[in-house]
């Protein structure tokens, strides 16, 4: 462990854990909070910080876990362990206990069985929440002072016969009060003395009631008269409290006794809960700081990503990205004071406090932190009166102390290194102590305001600049930390600006050596640079997100036109369909028609008629619609059509395959379907085909066949509300197109229904050559209304 408890005061690490001891509910585990200590065993961090992790996520999905009434029951355990019996308080914290321990239980219980495991798994596996012997207890005892009638069958008889006698005594007192006494007594009501019923009897009529006197008044007019008629009904009352009394004794010696027998479950128990309470602790803290798990190594690298300090406003702190160990182990943070120096230094330090107690720390995730075994911190005012010590001594004095014990495995922390001596001894003497840790490798961060230290960083390899920005048109820290740029001390610029006049500092400047004012200018020309990179950045990123919106709308635009087209082609092809089959109707008919007229003795007049009714019609239909006629992307001869062969009718906007060779005109029979037409070969395109090779289709002479990859193809064919024989006719041709596109599975939806056309799918496809297996729709996939098909 750190053990170094200057170094945990300076950085403030005893406020997280007063913070941290806040989100615990119970005292133990508030108590393990305020204990909370960095480690310095890897594995151990790890763990704790997985544990964090582990807390941090389960109260972001089931919401925080209370362990309020956990309460240490560790006497009254010890006293159950020799056979001694507990009180009603007692045994109910061990009840409450209990009841937390369930409650818990049920927390650490995952949803469903594919849920990720955890670490905390192991802790609520453990606990016991004993469940009959917690209900025995809450059944039996109401409150602290009060036991239940059903504790047991005795001691509700007793409190029977307590509420009957008391029911009686105070009949008789009501009689006697309203009856016989009445004239003898200062005030007809029924009083208590002791534990014994009495009656307020003015002391001249004494002697006209019998019975015992318990108290008078302070003026001795009234005598409490315990009438004769309820003495032995006051002593029945007085037996049966005792009796009382005893029950609940043995009642509270039984839970005892049971209890007794589960002393090392509750026991285990407390632990248990008081353990993951400061483990919930932990998650619920990040939660509030919004942090992250950090990643640790053990080769001194520090990666903190916008890091802001946890004691600070979380809405005025400034993040701050700070690195050291990997490029260089030196780290010089300079710049004016109030300038946030300090802060970065103190929240490089407290972090690592922070996590190696096992703590998520408010900085963006991929956050990395080094290992370190110690960490020496040399921060604000040292001077002690009683020492007789001043500024420096007492900063020299810390500084030699730890200076003797740094290691390669140490983290080292100076605030104004080398301050409150002459400048040029102070910048020297700070000069050799950051050389020395620098040659030994010992991760160092220091602030300064010696521009000698600029130009060792600058100089020095291993050693790097850093500054806090400073705004000198406000006179306002920006708190930014910059990592490989000095700062300026802008002290002209702040004098100027606080209206010093221009004279004096014309001749301050004057007094600087030619050297420091050309480091100066250096400086500021770098600071202009910083200034100006950052705004292109920002422009940069800027174009960037500009252009991700357009990729975006235009991959929108183009997503709306693809649909469109295809609505555009899928309507077309519809009209065509409903053309063709407009056209059969009309060519049946004439066909019946030229029939009928060859059978009966038909005028030529009335043919003629039938005729131009027919071509009316069909001039009415062909004005409907509109042809694409466009011209074939590549002019072919004659002998580049073969037979078979799959081609485009452009002006139809049809497909189909060469049934005769092209004649001298250039004209051949095209097969579309049902349709045969002739057609010249300068309103057809030649379809590329891939050629492929099927195990199941039927070979040429070169064992290959074409066929056509047809995006029209969909993995899944709709068969509801068709009869079995029209299933298997539209599946049958269906099967052949997805089969020759390669297109598996594919899915036949057919519903439930009664199971016929399901039944005759299945028959169907067991006969299927090229069919490798089908089975029903799983679960999302439409279960028994859908079968898979995978094809061989």
């Amino acid at each position: 462990m750190i053990m170094n408890k200057k170094t945990l005061k300076k950085l403030e690490y005893n406020k997280i854990t007063e913070l941290l001891a806040e989100q615990a509910s119970s005292p133990g585990g508030k108590i393990l909070c305020s204990h909370l200590a960095p480690m310095t065993s890897l594995a151990e961090i790890t763990t704790a910080q997985e544990q964090t992790a582990a807390a941090f996520t389960r109260i972001v999905k089931k919401g925080r876990l209370s362990f309020s009434g956990v309460y240490t029951v560790e006497d009254s355990l010890m006293r159950l362990e020799i056979g001694g019996a507990l009180g009603c308080n007692e045994l109910l914290r061990i009840c409450k206990l209990l009841e937390v321990t369930n409650r818990a239980k049920a927390y650490g219980r995952h949803e469903t069985v594919d849920e990720e495991q955890d670490c905390l798994d192991v802790y609520f596996d453990q606990l016991e929440p004993l469940s009959i012997l917690a209900g025995e207890i809450r059944r039996c005892i109401i409150d602290e002072d009060e036991i239940s009638d059903d504790a047991s069958s005795t001691l509700k008889h007793i409190r029977r016969s307590i509420s009957q006698t008391n029911d009686k005594v105070h009949s008789t007192l009501l009689s006697l009060v309203n009856g016989s006494l009445r004239t003898y007594l200062q005030d007809a009501i029924i009083t208590m003395r002791g534990d014994r019923y009495c009656l307020p009897v003015k002391a001249e009529y004494r002697s006209q009631v019998q019975g015992m006197i318990h108290d008078q008044s302070s003026t001795g007019s009234t005598l409490f008269i315990e009438p004769m008629a309820v003495v032995k009904l006051n002593n029945d009352l007085k037996e049966l409290y005792g009796k009382e009394q005893e029950e609940i004794q043995v009642i509270l010696a039984n839970l005892s006794a049971d209890a007794a027998g589960y002393v090392t479950e509750i026991r285990r128990n407390y632990k248990l809960l008081t353990e993951l309470d400061f483990i919930f602790a932990k998650g619920s803290f990040a939660l509030s700081l919004n942090a992250s798990k950090p990643i640790f190594n053990d080769h001194g690298y520090i990666h903190i990503r916008e890091g802001r300090h946890p004691l600070l406003d979380k809405k005025k702190v400034v993040p701050i990205t700070v690195t050291l160990g990997d490029a260089f182990d030196l780290l010089i943070v300079t710049g004016p004071n109030t300038g946030g120096k300090t802060v970065s230094l103190k929240t490089v330090g407290l972090f690592t406090l922070m996590g190696q107690a096992g703590l998520h720390i408010p900085a963006l995730d991929r956050s990395e932190l080094a290992l370190f075994h110690e960490v020496y911190a040399d921060i604000g005012d040292e001077q002690s009166i009683e020492q007789s010590l001043s500024t420096f001594s007492s900063h020299m004095t810390n500084i030699v102390s730890f200076l003797q014990h740094v290691d390669e495995h140490s983290l080292v922390l100076f605030d104004e290194l080398g301050a409150g001596t002459d400048p040029t001894e102070g910048a020297a003497l700070a000069t050799s102590i950051l050389s020395y840790l620098h040659e030994r490798k010992i991760r160092t961060m220091a602030t300064t305001h010696y521009s000698e230290l600029k130009v060792y960083a600058l100089s020095t390899p291993g050693v790097e600049n850093a500054c806090c920005e400073f705004d000198v048109e406000t006179l306002r820290p920006t708190y930014h930390l910059l990592i490989g740029i000095p700062g300026k001390s802008n002290a002209f610029a702040i004098s100027s600006k606080l209206g010093l006049p221009d004279y004096i500092i014309a001749d301050a400047k004057e007094r600087l050596s030619e050297q420091d004012e050309s480091f100066e200018d250096l400086l500021a020309d770098l600071e202009n640079s910083r200034r100006t990179i950052e705004k292109e950045q920002q422009e940069i990123a800027a174009y960037k997100r500009e252009v991700e919106a357009l990729k975006q709308k235009l991959e929108q635009k183009q997503e709306r036109l693809d649909e469109r087209k295809e609505r555009i082609i899928n309507e077309a092809n519809e009209k065509a369909n409903a053309i063709l089959r407009e056209a059969k109707e009309v060519a049946d008919e004439t066909m019946k028609n030229f029939r009928k007229f060859g059978k009966e003795n038909i005028s030529a007049a009335e043919m003629e008629r039938e005729r131009e009714r027919l071509r009316q019609k069909i001039k009415k239909t062909g004005s409907g619609v509109k042809l694409d006629t466009k011209k074939p992307k590549k002019q072919h001869k004659p002998s580049d059509f073969k037979l078979g062969e799959a081609v485009k009718v452009l002006s139809l906007n049809l497909t189909g395959t060469v049934s005769s060779l092209p004649n001298a005109k250039g004209d051949l029979f095209v097969q579309m379907g049902i349709l045969r037409s002739q057609v010249n070969i300068s309103d057809l395109e030649i379809i590329d085909e891939p050629v492929i090779t099927g195990k199941h289709l039927q070979k040429t002479s070169s064992g290959k066949m074409k066929m056509k990859k047809t995006m029209s193809v969909r993995p899944e064919i709709n068969l509801l509300g068709k009869t079995v024989d029209e299933a298997i006719a539209e599946l049958d041709k269906y099967l052949d197109d997805a089969y020759m596109s390669h297109i598996s599975p594919v899915r036949i939806v057919h519903g439930k229904g009664t199971g016929a056309l399901r039944s005759g799918i299945h028959n169907y496809l067991k006969r299927q050559k090229h069919v490798k297996s089908y089975r029903l729709g799983a679960f999302g996939e439409g279960d028994a209304g859908v079968t898979i098909v995978e094809f061989k």
